[in-house]
């Protein structure tokens, strides 16, 4: 086995003629929490699903353990990545614990289509992201947050040793997004999980990740620990936005504060460091 499981060499992915990626090289950490953040459109949703094999390269290859995607076969790749995409749509008329347990069929044999290790899986799939209690509900019926916290642990009950989560956060009020980041997390450091997401907030990757992917225009820009890579210049050169960078009070991590919000023309304001437009400066105060 190498090092780093999971890894992308001259990778070039593209949707009819239009190119996303571009001969990108990429190491995912083996046992690691990694994010991938960026502005909308700069290819960060489309990379991971590259690396779940949900999007077929054009040139290049991601590989696991050494050996391209293409070549390994389909049921051993669901048993090593398992994938939450950003929009993921349920079989009509499926319930809560149907669609959770879909994700043992990987494990599954043909003289053995279930056992009491499966529903052991699936139970505690469900009690990690609080949706035991919506079981026998359908999934049609249930709200954004819950929905997403069912696709969830339908990706915890694959038990891959590789998790590829895309805006994993995305319908969850401010309480729910900390509880699945935590949750991550925890998968990570007591079960040894190499997590890869993609997350929007700034703020969440560099307070969860070990390791922090910065793309624009389907290229990397930075990557590193979190506390090597958001500065002011990163956040202005990625993103187009002025910022002031501090220490979370909380965690130490990186912190990034937006500049002053738009006010009138002449109305009175306090001193701040960084504004909201392109260009002025970004730097901390001075005491």
């Amino acid at each position: 086995m190498t090092a780093n499981r999971l890894a992308a060499k001259g990778l070039t992915l593209a949707y009819e003629d239009r190119t996303v990626v571009d001969g990108l090289d990429l190491e995912i950490p083996h046992g690691k929490v990694t994010v991938i953040v960026g502005p909308n459109a700069c290819g960060k949703s489309t990379l991971l699903r590259a690396l779940g094999r949900l999007l077929k390269p054009r040139s290049g290859a991601v590989l696991l353990d050494g050996t391209e995607l293409s070549r390994i076969p389909s049921r051993q790749i669901a048993r090593a990545i398992g994938l939450l995409p950003q929009t993921p749509v349920p079989p009509e008329g499926i319930t809560v614990a149907d669609l959770v347990s879909r994700g043992r069929q990987p494990h599954q044999k043909w003289w053995q289509q279930w056992s009491d290790a499966d529903e052991k899986v699936i139970v505690e799939a469900m009690e990690r992201t609080a949706t035991a209690e919506l079981a026998e509900r359908l999934v049609d019926e249930l709200s954004g947050g819950q929905r997403q916290r069912v696709w969830i642990a339908m990706a915890l009950a694959q038990e891959t040793d590789v998790l590829l989560l895309d805006e994993p956060t995305t319908y969850l009020d401010i309480a729910h997004q900390v509880e699945v980041l935590d949750l991550v997390r925890q998968l990570n450091l007591e079960r040894g999980r190499t997590v890869v997401a993609v997350l929007h907030d700034l703020n969440q990757a560099a307070r969860y990740a070990d390791h922090l992917i910065a793309m624009k225009a389907g290229r990397i820009v930075a990557q590193g620990a979190p506390g090597d890579v958001v500065t002011a210049d990163l956040v202005r050169e990625v993103f187009g936005l002025a910022s002031v960078v501090v220490p979370d009070p909380v965690t130490g991590d990186p912190l990034v504060v937006p500049g002053a919000p738009w006010q009138r023309p002449g109305q009175p304001s306090g001193d701040t460091a960084a504004t909201g437009a392109v260009g002025e400066t970004a730097d901390a105060p001075t005491e």
